[in-house]
């Protein structure tokens, strides 16, 4: 397997007032490509903070993250989004849909920064929508969709541009239970395409569905477990 991801000694500082707060303190990660990830840890722990380091929306105060190859470690805000709209596709808890839009211009969004054109947009964001089991709901706004509808549009905008990772953070922290199980049943369906999955949360019935579960604790990476075929 090639590797995907490849952090080394990251460490992450905030400032407090006079304080130095250290909330990442030296973590190591390799990642292939194809891994299905859960990463977990209490409210503290760092895993935010690191999931805004592997989505590139943070620089690490010292050590290097390669991604595919390049090195991120350093790179100026344009070119992280750069990245980021290339490498990366986003599930938030949120959903993060703009309101007045369909279902097919949000999925389309990405897109229009990568600079396609419209009718790639369009035939593309129909695939995907298709693919997670919108085809009817292409043209309804996310005030007419259900809160599993709108995770499964938000997972297709993150598929759209066929990212390297697909990194969600908290994806069913919104929906019920049967919703959350046909959500994860997608991320699987994802994974078992070829995709990479990174899922930060908080919860073990969804932490499961990972192939491997990285637990953090107090900045540093507690325990890193894979799953061999169905048992531990």
């Amino acid at each position: 397997m090639s590797v995907l991801i490849d952090i080394k000694q990251i460490t992450r500082d905030f400032p407090l007032g006079q304080e130095i707060v250290k909330v990442l303190k030296g973590i190591d990660l390799l990642i292939n490509k194809g891994e299905y990830v859960a990463l977990m840890g209490p409210s503290g722990s760092g895993k935010s903070t690191l999931m805004n380091l592997l989505g590139c929306l943070d620089t690490p105060t010292a050590g290097s993250y390669m991604l595919n190859g390049k090195d991120v470690s350093n790179m100026s805000d344009d070119e992280l989004a750069e990245i980021r709209n290339k490498e990366i596709g986003f599930v938030f808890q949120t959903f993060n849909l703009l309101p007045r839009t369909t279902a097919l211009e949000n999925v389309a969004l990405p897109m229009v920064y990568a600079g396609a054109s419209k009718s790639a947009r369009k035939e593309r964001a129909e695939e995907v929508l298709t693919d997670v089991g919108l085809a009817d709901r292409m043209d309804h706004k996310p005030n007419q969709l259900s809160g599993g509808q709108r995770q499964r549009v938000a997972v297709g905008r993150a598929l759209v541009n066929k990212p390297s990772i697909i990194l969600a953070d908290e994806p069913t922290g919104n929906l019920d239970s049967k919703t959350s199980l046909e959500i994860m049943d997608l991320f699987d369906e994802i994974h078992a395409q070829g995709n990479t999955v990174i899922i930060v949360t908080h919860e073990e019935d969804i932490a499961l569905h990972a192939h491997r579960i990285i637990r953090l604790r107090d900045g540093m990476i507690e325990t890193d477990i894979r799953r061999e075929g169905e048992s531990w």
